[in-house]
């Protein structure tokens, strides 16, 4: 089973807004929606290295600041782009908290 890490009250990131957790790995993006659901992203557009977290955010997409690459934040692919993406981070909101998960970071660490 996936172990889950709490990191943020869900009302500390915005709705459709987000906040950025730095890890020993790389900065990642963690978005909430209107309808609170959360997403979890690499904070580097691809194209130009923009900055995800500081996108806009539009249903389950956000838009990159630097040159408008939109991305669906469920699987990290750019829309109308032959080539992009983002890895993603399974997130989720629960009992008022943001949950990442754990895994990943030791998946990583251990390589």
């Amino acid at each position: 089973m996936t172990g889950f890490i709490d990191i943020a009250a869900l009302d500390d990131i915005p709705r459709q807004g987000a906040r950025v957790v730095k890890t020993p790995l790389g900065c990642v993006a963690i978005f909430r929606t209107a309808d609170d659901r959360v997403f979890a992203l690499e904070d580097r557009c691809p194209h130009k290295g923009g900055p995800l977290s500081e996108g806009i955010v539009h249903g389950s997409h956000v838009t990159c600041p630097l040159h408008g690459w939109v991305f669906d934040m469920a699987t990290g692919l750019a829309e109308g782009a032959d080539e992009g993406s983002v890895r993603t981070f399974a997130a989720r909101a629960e009992g008022g908290r943001v949950l990442l998960d754990a895994d990943f970071l030791q998946r990583r660490s251990a390589a």
